[in-house]
């Protein structure tokens, strides 16, 4: 959410940064709904010293022994009364108003985040590894001999429908291996703590990261009220909800597996073979709470934990950073990291690391004490995969296929599986 106190100060910086994603200038409409607020609160205390001026007189009035001044004294204070509750009720209407404006518009992008429409402009920062030339055609990850017995979307489908998977025996272990290996590679490497969360969340929990109140129909909610988490980014950044943390106790980095859930709401038609875009899938997921001054350092950090998974799994890949036009609701800078999948011939998405700045924590009422005294301060928030299980798992498989149909798996994978580092092109781990 936004800073009411900065729009009133430049509202013209505040409709040019949203320009930059797109959007047309609102600052005049806030300004508007503030400046009603404002008065009808400046309406109600007046109202209110009026109120108790004439309670103040009433009594005197008695005392005296003036009867009609005492019961003039106190139809006042009676009117004054009812006329502070209706200014008040009006005021609070006005203040949600303005809050659910201010909900709704999306975080505002650094400086340094290149403009664009969508993501054909965002810019390549670099890449990192070289994509191996097969004497073969690559075929993408459930068309791989050794894959197919393991990874069984017919069933799937039997069971819940569309875009989901059911995987079995060694595929279903290479899986669970890569979560095992991010997990502790952060724990051990990155000194992210590790932190185990629920799937089921409240409506406060979502609007603080910014789900709701505009992207429900992404998520899916139980009929007794409780939403299932697109990412354990809700639950992992909330855990600061509404709390004054001391400054020496930041960074805090977190770092959790979790289930996922999304509707996909919006992409019909797009990914619909195989396991890239599922309905229920895993990703281990980072976040930090940091200072303001270290938030723009973090995210380079976070990046680079990113980053190093694949490092270690020798997959290819390439970082971006998003364009203005494709950057999400709450980021105010986010970098994208696109794995090599040569089944597909092309780079896709297995991380997306942002810096949301205050706007999470403003939502969340999330703040720190400053370590020299003063008064608390917004922290800033930032998440980021570590990656998309699912993903990762595509990005293995499709990498290491070799011509029989058998898959050569990472070294890195090697203690998790027993020593074993291959997928056979029956399906098994040898």
């Amino acid at each position: 959410m936004h800073d009411i106190r900065l729009i009133r100060e430049n509202p013209a910086a505040f409709d040019a940064a949203l320009e930059r994603r797109g959007l047309a200038p609102v600052s005049a409409d806030i300004l508007a709904q503030d400046e009603a607020r404002r008065a009808r609160i400046h309406a109600a205390e007046t109202t209110q010293a009026e109120q108790n001026a004439a309670s103040r007189k009433v009594g005197a009035a008695k005392a005296a022994g003036d009867e009609a001044e005492f019961e003039r004294l106190r139809a006042t204070v009676s009117e004054k009364k009812a006329e502070v509750a209706a200014m008040q009720a009006e005021a609070k209407d006005l203040d949600q108003q303005l809050a659910a404006t201010l909900m709704g518009l999306p975080n505002l992008p650094l400086d340094d985040v290149p403009d664009g429409a969508d993501e054909t402009e965002n810019v390549e920062l670099y890449r990192r590894g070289t994509p191996r030339d097969c004497d073969f055609t690559p075929v993408e990850h459930f068309e791989i001999a050794g894959v197919k017995p393991g990874m069984d979307f017919e069933t799937a489908a039997k069971l819940s429908g569309s875009r989901f998977v059911v995987l079995s025996g060694a595929v279903a272990r290479i899986h669970r291996a890569l979560a095992q290996f991010m997990l502790d590679t952060h724990i051990e490497e990155n000194g992210l703590t590790e932190t185990w969360t629920p799937v089921l969340v409240r409506d406060e929990m979502m609007y603080g990261t910014g789900q709701l109140p505009k992207f429900g129909e992404d998520s899916y909610r139980t009929t007794n009220g409780w939403w299932l988490v697109p990412t354990a980014e809700v639950t992992l950044t909330n855990i600061v909800n509404g709390l004054i943390v001391e400054e020496g106790t930041l960074p805090r980095r977190y770092v959790a597996h979790t289930q996922c859930f999304r509707s996909e709401a919006g992409s019909a038609g797009k990914d619909t073979a195989g396991m890239l875009r599922q309905h229920q899938f895993e990703k281990v997921e980072m976040v930090s709470v940091t200072h303001p001054d270290h938030s723009r350092a973090e995210l380079d950090r976070m990046t680079g934990c990113a980053e190093g998974i694949l490092d270690r799994l020798d997959l290819p890949y390439r970082t971006v950073v998003l364009c203005t036009g494709d950057m999400g609701f709450g980021a105010r800078r986010t970098h994208d990291i696109e794995v090599w999948l040569p089944g597909q011939d092309t780079y896709r998405e297995i991380s997306s690391v942002s810096l949301c700045g205050d706007f999470q924590a403003r939502r969340m009422n999330a703040r720190f004490k400053p370590a020299g005294g003063g008064k608390p301060e917004y922290l800033h928030t930032l998440n980021g995969s570590g990656l998309a299980v699912g993903r990762c798992l595509i990005a293995v498989l499709e990498n290491g296929q070799q011509a029989d149909g058998s898959v050569s798996l990472p070294n890195a994978l090697a203690r998790y599986l027993g020593g074993k580092t291959t997928l056979t092109p029956e399906g098994a781990l040898a």
